[in-house]
């Protein structure tokens, strides 16, 4: 069996209910469904700061750099989607 860090949390019942309900659609336990978000967000947080140190580095991105980086999001999650 994996090593497991064992953690209680606490929120608002609707969000309670609402990861339940996300679990359930994605035939996962409410154990596993927090640990991908939490996860999910540590790489969205640690993104941050390396697009932070960037622009430190570098300046800021441009309108255009930013613009083709959402655009090339937005075709991802196109072909990603289900």
């Amino acid at each position: 069996m994996a090593q497991v860090d064992r953690l209680s949390v606490t929120m608002p019942p609707e969000i309670g209910a609402a990861v339940r309900e996300a679990a359930a659609r994605e035939g996962t336990s409410v154990s596993t469904w927090l640990a991908v978000a939490a996860a999910q967000r540590l790489r969205n947080d640690l993104l941050g700061v390396a697009l932070d140190l960037w622009e430190a580095e570098d300046g800021p991105f441009s309108d255009a750099e930013l613009n083709t980086a959402a655009a090339a999001l937005r075709a991802t999650r196109r072909r990603g989607a289900a």
